[in-house]
């Protein structure tokens, strides 16, 4: 009985410092891991590292895997991919003493990682109040009108002037873009009845230039057509000035081969046709008795023919 009761106790000993040696390596592997764990860092293709060691800069790290001592390193990472700030409405006063709201975007870019951590706080926030002031700045030398019309030219003055101070942080002001600007509700009445008035100004204008150009056209075209016609009549009536000279000149060379005769029977039928009309007058032009002479001459002569056959008979 003794015995069992020395082994029980021999056994139970044993077993506890197994125990208390698993549990102190586990310890220490655990302690291992996490130191291992807390000295390797992964640093991506766009982040880098600052390391601060003991409160020192160092320098930066990265990309890839980076090793830092624990409990000394302190590393502070940074973003080198260009974003945005969204600086919400700023009422500025413009030259001509007129309130606008202006809200606009500020694309920036890390370009110097150890100057974005050492020579500001909080980029962020420093970049918000200067981008805020400048904008009144500027607005406040133009005029309102020209706030409305030029605003890439104030996009351009915004992104010169913060890029000026942001300069000395490592940081590069990309672009500058102004996303709305809100005039005095009075002010926007005003444009809209002056938009108003424009378009109808330019409508009545541009149907001024339609009757215009409709009417030069019209004209135009009544132009060439009065010349079409013209050459026309002119070119039908040299045809039939052509056509009567040929037919004058058929005429007389038909009359030159005619005796007397034939020409005091046309006379007579001529007479003839005078006769038959319903008319109770008739005048006839002094060279009409020339006319008649060689028909007289042709009833003499005919009558003369007459008498000599009778007295031969």
């Amino acid at each position: 009985m003794f015995y069992w009761g020395l082994n029980l106790i021999i056994f139970q000993q044993l077993f506890a410092v197994d125990i208390f040696q698993i549990i102190f390596w586990l310890i220490v592997l655990l302690v291992v891991i996490a130191f291992i764990a807390s000295a390797i860092r992964i640093v991506r293709e766009y982040e880098r590292v600052v390391v601060f060691r003991l409160g020192r800069c160092i320098g930066t790290k990265g990309p890839g895997i980076i090793f830092l001592l624990p409990f000394v390193d302190r590393p502070v990472k940074i973003d080198l991919r260009e974003r945005y700030l969204e600086i919400p409405h700023q009422t500025c006063i413009t030259k001509d003493n007129a309130p606008v709201d202006i809200d606009f975007l500020i694309y920036y870019k890390v370009l110097d990682p150890l100057k974005s951590v050492l020579q500001v706080q909080n980029f962020e926030g420093a970049a918000v109040g200067i981008a805020t002031t400048t904008l009144r700045a500027v607005v406040g030398d133009i005029l309102l009108d020209d706030v409305l019309a030029k605003r890439e030219e104030i996009n351009n003055i915004l992104r010169v002037k913060l890029d000026e101070v942001t300069e000395r942080w490592g940081v590069k002001v990309t672009t500058v873009e102004i996303r709305e600007i809100t005039p005095p509700r009075d002010v926007s009445e005003a444009m809209i009845k002056q938009m108003a008035a424009e378009r109808t100004k330019r409508a009545m204008i541009l149907e001024a230039e339609g009757k215009r150009e409709s009417a030069i056209r019209v004209a135009e075209g009544e132009r060439q057509a009065a010349i079409l016609k013209a050459e026309g009549e002119r070119k039908a009536a040299i045809l039939r000035a052509e056509g009567y000279a040929q037919a004058l000149e058929t005429i007389y060379k038909a009359a030159s081969k005619v005796d007397p005769k034939t020409m005091a029977l046309q006379y007579l039928e001529a007479l003839k046709a005078l006769g038959q009309t319903p008319a109770t007058k008739f005048i006839f032009p002094m060279e009409f008795t020339q006319l008649l002479a060689p028909v007289r001459k042709f009833l003499e002569s005919s009558s003369e023919v007459k008498s000599e056959k009778e007295g031969e008979q």
